[in-house]
């Protein structure tokens, strides 16, 4: 059925506001494709339940007896189709999306889809906690197809391998319940590939990477409701865990460079398997290939003995950290190197010190003090000097100060106010670091600039005048100071 309607909803349907047109940038199609492939999934997908339900076999008695948890269960599908055509047709916000998913969600829970959580012991038995999880790994499953459907066949490929683990587990462990809801669920996406592989002439949409994203979560906890071990929760997890794993680095990559969670970018496994030159049909079949390894790995979770099966776990934990090791994440290598050397802890180290700066400014009684704290700090700060222009006198101290080449920090004041902090060129320190110390420096002098006059200087006092500033840039340059 899917062979058959796949291009006719395609011609038929695709040209009603359902083309992606390429930009060039993320998109690099050549000419406009429709992306109605879920609409096409969806029709060859109830309508093979249709038929079944008129055939003399047994497993219709199955079916008759699961009927309303049929009907509850394509009730709370449809919000998310229905969800995705939305977005294919007049484009929804992310935030819009995640309500649509996240609402589904609850009304999955309610008509009986439960990540079962009676075997974390180490969690309270509080009702809403088992929705919550629910909720959060239905999300998680429909946004990780969803986020990977960058590519021709890989978000309906995945989607099989995946359909195909969870096929081969339910026949044998005797689920027919959950055979019969995979069974067509595989049979329309292998239908669907053969036109949506490299070179694609239909498009899932997000029609249909939302769909099979939130089927899979539904039966995934399904699968999980025979669990008689903890480590067995994990099943559905690996076999799902490539989709789940790309979803989770790029929300860890966002954070890390500060960027909208949501935003889309081209950090995702495929990109980074296309910029280390595979072709888009080779990156495509090396995702199959590691998809499949994880799918044998569920499965055999689920015939091994139980003190095998943490080995498991650890052999694919293994795996995932050479292969992410292999795609060289800048923002998880940086990060590394930061916490291994000591940088984070340094930054830490600085903020902290800023906070105590800012107070001590803020709280001295008078612009002597002001001075005084000023002076103690930079040396703190790995400052070699210090310059305060203010109430038209001229603070210097230079305690540390040698000939060798500076870089100056100028911090504009009120009323044409500054404070210079000078550093060997030899030294750098972290722009965000400069950053907050030049508004902790304004925020603290603000309520201290007019508590008192001008302190006598224990240091050599001149006129603020463009001599000084010439002299910073001779020093800076190498050469000699004489005044």
């Amino acid at each position: 059925m899917s062979l058959v309607l796949t291009p006719i909803v395609r011609d038929g349907v695709g040209r009603f506001g359902f083309l992606d047109h390429p930009d060039g940038v993320r998109k690099k199609h050549a000419t406009a494709v429709p992306r109605v492939g879920g609409i096409a999934i969806a029709l060859a997908y109830v309508g093979t339940f249709g038929i079944a339900f008129m055939l003399p076999f047994s497993y219709t008695m199955v079916m008759r007896q699961s009927l309303p948890f049929i009907l509850e269960l394509s009730m709370v599908a449809s919000v998310v189709f229905l969800t995705g055509v939305l977005d294919d047709q007049v484009g929804l916000s992310a935030w819009q999306k995640l309500i649509g998913i996240g609402g589904a969600g609850v009304l999955a829970y309610f008509a009986g889809i439960r990540v079962d959580i009676h075997l974390l012991h180490f969690l309270p038995a509080w009702p809403w906690l088992g929705c919550l999880i629910t909720v959060i790994w239905l999300v998680g499953c429909t946004n990780a197809f969803n986020l990977i459907d960058g590519m021709d066949g890989l978000a309906a490929g995945v989607g099989l391998v995946a359909t195909l683990a969870m096929l081969i587990a339910a026949l044998t462990q005797g689920n027919m319940p959950l055979a019969l809801a995979t069974m067509p669920l595989a049979g329309c996406l292998l239908g669907f590939l053969r036109y949506n592989f490299n070179p694609a002439s239909v498009f899932l949409g997000d029609s249909g990477s939302l769909l099979i994203g939130f089927l899979l979560g539904c039966y995934g906890a399904r699968w999980s409701e025979k669990s008689v071990t903890l480590i067995a929760l994990t099943v559905p997890l690996l076999a799902l865990s490539i989709p789940l794993m790309d979803v989770v680095l790029s929300v860890l990559r966002r954070y890390l460079r500060y960027r909208p969670i949501f935003a889309p970018d081209r950090g995702h496994i495929h990109h980074k398997l296309l910029d280390r030159g595979l072709s888009p049909k080779k990156a495509v079949l090396t995702i199959y290939g590691f998809c499949s390894v994880v799918a044998v790995l569920s499965l055999l979770m689920t015939s091994v003995q139980i003190r095998f099966s943490g080995l498991i776990v650890i052999a694919f934990c293994a795996m995932a950290w050479f292969g992410i090791r292999h795609l060289e994440y800048a923002e998880f290598a940086m990060a590394g190197r930061m916490f291994l050397q000591g940088r984070f802890r340094h930054i830490i180290d600085s903020e902290t010190k800023l906070v105590d700066f800012e107070r001590a400014l803020s709280q001295a009684a008078n612009l002597e003090e002001c001075w005084k704290e000023l002076v103690t700090w930079s040396r703190d700060f790995g400052f070699q000097g210090i310059q305060m222009s203010v109430n038209g006198t001229l603070l210097e101290d230079f305690g540390t100060h040698d000939s060798k080449g500076v870089w100056e920090l100028r911090i504009p004041l009120p009323d044409s106010q500054c404070v210079t902090f000078f550093r060997s060129l030899d030294s750098a320190s972290s722009p965000l670091i400069l950053s907050a110390l030049v508004s902790s420096v304004q925020r603290g002098l603000a309520n201290s600039l007019n508590k008192g006059a001008a302190p006598e200087p224990e240091v050599v006092r001149i006129p603020a005048s463009a001599e000084l500033y010439y002299t910073a840039r001779a020093t800076a340059g190498g050469g000699k100071v004489t005044r």
